[in-house]
């Protein structure tokens, strides 16, 4: 089957930003550049950061080298909350042109803001990304992304507009209409989260639509973690091609590092505007050097509301050199989040593991839970694989492909489970993040 996404004119036609194209030595003085004003910026404009540099003995002017970034304090999530609603702003109030925040699910919200530079650069960096990835001006671009106060539908909305595109402004869930609408208005791109893509091609087939006989060709992809398999398993279902954008809304939001579509090797992380490191996430006094894997960091070089110094984003990857972007690095797959991590047994296990396994195994869909559960009198915890069974398996194929996982998981991650193989259909489906993790252990 011949993919739509391969008739367009390729990735390499576009016209390139000029830092895009830089040599690294060239993208590397602007980036020291840009990292001295930054961090003279927030010393001076921002109290947190005046407070944490002095407590840490370090002064804007100690900055004379990349390399010496790691002298500077980590700022974290925690540290937005403390300083909520605004604390964290450079700027008055009158030249912030946007507030965004987190859904605060799991403590008080994290609050970022923008002045309209900002949001002409974040645009400008969402556009690129999109660019990447295959999208061109005159475009129709399907965006479930949900809006709001969540950086995700916003961001791509007006990074889509910047490109030139006609942006359908759907956001995230009423799946039924998302697929009206897509066979409607018949667009070129879709931009979701990977499970719910998912989500919207499952429905289709239930109404009995192929979804390989849309118009789509493109789709950009990102809020959550997910695999190559993941990704085989939309391209194939849906006859797309399927690429990563990444981003955080305390970095920016989306577009903070995209994927070409002539590799799909990693997204490039726009380093004209963001300086990544890799520290190793149980000691953060480690720097870790390019290709070792840790938790990945971020400063930023350019913003004016909420100037960001080494931000501890919790994601686990580690840093590649650049291809189709060479003086800009990849960043690998995330393998998952440190605070998402399960320790079983003593065992680390991220739910993208279990994807990656379960999505080799033709009779087992992409949609799974992960339950913990101590069974009361037992000092041991215990985890569940519930997962969906693919439409075509038989009674005995379902006990074959539970045994197959079962011991793969055994394999590859080190722990033992229990596997539960449940009828299409019957887990939850995504409307935007999907939850996979359900721990059921007694609190204290």
């Amino acid at each position: 089957m011949t993919l739509h996404a391969t008739e367009p004119a390729a990735a390499t036609d576009a016209v390139l930003d000029r830092e895009e194209t830089i040599s690294r030595d060239e993208l590397e003085a602007l980036q020291l550049s840009r990292l001295q004003h930054t961090v003279a910026y927030a010393y001076d404009r921002v109290p947190l950061y005046k407070r944490k540099f002095d407590e840490a003995g370090v002064h804007p002017t100690d900055l004379r080298e990349l390399a010496d970034l790691g002298k500077f304090p980590f700022t974290t999530k925690e540290d937005l909350r403390l300083e909520y609603p605004f604390g964290m702003f450079a700027v008055p109030q009158h030249e912030v042109a946007r507030i965004h925040a987190s859904s605060g699910t799991t403590g008080r919200a994290t609050v970022v803001g923008y002045t309209k530079k900002d949001l002409a650069d974040w645009a400008k960096l969402v556009a690129r990304s999109l660019r990447a990835s295959g999208v061109r001006p005159g475009m129709k671009v399907h965006n479930a992304y949900g809006y709001g106060l969540f950086t995700g539908g916003m961001g791509a909305h007006a990074g889509a507009e910047a490109l030139g595109c006609t942006v359908i402004p759907i956001s995230g869930g009423q799946t039924e209409r998302q697929i009206t609408l897509i066979q409607d208005f018949k667009p070129d791109a879709i931009l979701a989260t990977p499970t719910y893509l998912l989500t919207i091609a499952d429905a289709m087939m239930k109404q009995g639509i192929d979804p390989a006989s849309t118009s789509l060709k493109y789709a950009v992809l990102g809020a959550e973690p997910w695999t190559e398999e993941m990704r085989h398993e939309l391209e194939t279902t849906m006859n797309i091609k399927a690429c990563d954008i990444y981003g955080l809304s305390e970095v920016m939001g989306p577009g903070v590092a995209g994927e070409a579509v002539e590799t799909q090797d990693g997204s490039h992380i726009w380093e004209d505007h963001f300086r990544p490191e890799i520290i190793d996430a149980f000691d953060p006094t480690k720097v870790l050097g390019d290709g070792e894997h840790g938790e990945l960091v971020f400063t930023s070089l350019t913003k004016e509301a909420l100037p960001i110094i080494r931000y501890r984003t919790k994601d686990l990857t580690r840093l590649l050199p650049g291809t189709a972007r060479p003086a800009h690095r990849r960043m690998g797959r995330i393998t998952g989040r440190s605070d998402d991590m399960i320790i079983l047994r003593g065992v680390n296990l991220f739910p993208s593991q279990i994807e990656e396994i379960a999505l080799r195994i033709p009779e087992l869909s992409p949609h799974f839970q992960l339950e913990l559960t101590r069974p009361e009198g037992q000092r041991m915890d215990q985890l569940t694989v519930k997962i969906e069974r693919r439409e075509s398996v038989t009674v005995e194929g379902v006990a074959s492909a539970a045994k197959v996982l079962q011991q793969q998981i055994k394999i590859h991650v080190g722990s033992s489970c229990t596997v539960n193989v449940v009828e299409p259909g019957s887990l939850e489906r995504s409307n935007g993040k999907l939850r996979r993790i359900y721990d059921m252990r007694p609190k204290g």
